[in-house]
């Protein structure tokens, strides 16, 4: 590894760097569990009639509706499961990042909303790559298996 990889800037507080590295994976878990938690009350509704977006996945280009919109449901219900409790965590928040993705296209560009309208879409799909990348932590199913995607 070259220095400057290595290199992390000082802490003005340094009394605060154990309170950093101890809190550090916890906080990441919180994250990882609301994230996905959030998804499958999203996901809770369309669940319940996995083919009530057909419409809408259409008005976006996907057909046909009937295929996309349980697919859809299910990305976000049972993804949702899968990320909060870190099993198979990195395909999960890649399905949930590029549904978030599309939801991005949807209210900035279809929608017309512009940034303001797909903030909250930028943000979530950005969480979701965090985890794509970064996978599960000690704290989930993941580990405990001890193998991860």
């Amino acid at each position: 590894m070259t220095e400057l990889a290595t290199h992390r800037p000082r802490l003005i507080i340094p009394s605060l760097g154990g309170l950093y590295a101890a809190l550090g994976e916890s906080a990441e878990t919180i994250l990882r569990v609301a994230a996905g938690l959030l998804l499958v009350t999203h996901g809770y509704g369309k669940i319940l009639n996995p083919f009530g977006a057909a419409g809408m996945v259409e008005s976006l280009g996907f057909y046909p509706g009937a295929f996309w919109s349980p697919l859809l449901a299910a990305t976000e219900f049972f993804g949702g499961i899968l990320i909060a409790i870190g099993l198979f965590t990195r395909p999960a928040a890649f399905a949930a990042m590029i549904v978030l993705a599309v939801t991005v296209y949807f209210h900035g560009i279809v929608q017309a909303e512009g940034l303001m309208g797909a903030e909250k879409s930028i943000l979530w799909t950005l969480i979701m790559f965090y985890f794509v990348i970064r996978g599960a932590n000690g704290h989930s199913v993941d580990a405990k298996l001890g193998r991860q995607f």
